[in-house]
């Protein structure tokens, strides 16, 4: 890979060599399975795949809080899909997504399983079956959306630009971390702004476009995400960093960001989830714990 100013790009892009970095092994240019595997299906009428990224998070939230506020149809079993050793390239997975990216849903509550992908589709999809965590409202509803849309399309400068070339990228390219790098600073100052006027994105109400921002920006405004808090200053932006609490101190936001976790604190994994007392009886350090 040539990082130099002299590179020209080919008249013809093709994928010829390595091209380096943290998912260099997973990254291919075509879409599709690339082996036969079923996928797990457990005793619950929500079945999810997933691994605890941002994007996973989203989702394990919801379904905590779903469950904290009543709704037992949201009993879910979540399985793992170790996206590094390229699990979400399996027949089962990709039937599910074809896109092959973690989260994937499937609905098994009715006579025939609906599979759900995108992360912001699947609180949308939960929020209205359950009518939770979505105003009705319609001018409340419309600032939710905006919110959970904003996040959709403003999160890949987040991770696949920022975090890329930051933390992943074989060599430090200072146009690239400058360009993202600003970007996300604007991003952060957009929240400020927004969370200096309500407690939550969409007003006073805890909805699903927090739930979809706050495992990104959440993380990056405590210093965690990248280890980018210094180089960034998060701290400056005093209303995220008041609303990111706010939400931390939910029991179920704080199981959800548990639910299909690797990294980090033993303490804190539970790699699978199929019953709410896993989070007592399956955390990594009570499987290491000995005998």
């Amino acid at each position: 890979m040539d990082n130099s100013s002299s590179y020209t790009p080919p008249k013809v892009w093709s994928a010829n060599k390595e091209s380096g970095g943290r998912f260099a092994n997973i990254n291919r240019p075509t879409a599709g399975a690339t082996h036969d595997k079923d996928l797990p299906v457990g005793r619950h009428p929500l079945q999810l795949y997933s691994l605890g990224t941002p994007n996973g998070v989203k989702v394990t939230v919801m379904l905590e809080e779903l469950l904290a506020a009543g709704h037992a149809g949201a009993e879910y079993d979540a399985w793992l899909i170790r996206i590094n050793e390229g699990e979400q390239f399996g027949s089962g997975f990709v039937s599910v997504n074809p896109n092959s990216k973690i989260p994937a849903l499937v609905d098994r509550s009715g006579a025939t399983p609906i599979r759900v992908f995108e992360s912001g589709a699947i609180l949308v999809y939960l929020a209205e079956k359950f009518g939770a965590f979505l105003p009705t409202d319609t001018a409340k509803r419309a600032e939710c959306l905006s919110w959970l849309f904003w996040q959709m399309g403003s999160a890949p400068f987040l991770g696949g630009g920022f975090g890329h070339f930051y933390a992943y990228a074989p060599t430090k390219i200072e146009y690239a971390i400058d360009r993202y790098a600003m970007e996300v600073k604007r991003q952060m100052d957009v929240l400020d702004q927004r969370l200096a006027q309500s407690q939550y994105l969409a007003g006073d109400e805890y909805t699903i476009a927090d739930m979809a921002v706050w495992p990104w920006y959440g993380t990056l405004a405590l210093g965690l995400l990248y280890e980018a808090g210094e180089f960034l200053q998060v701290e400056t932006y005093t209303h995220v960093v008041r609303w990111t609490k706010l939400i931390a101190e939910r029991p179920a936001a704080q199981r959800g960001r548990m639910v299909n976790r690797t990294f980090g604190d033993p303490a804190k994994q539970l790699h699978e989830r199929h019953e709410a007392g896993d989070f007592e009886t399956k955390t990594q350090d009570k499987l290491a714990a000995p005998l």
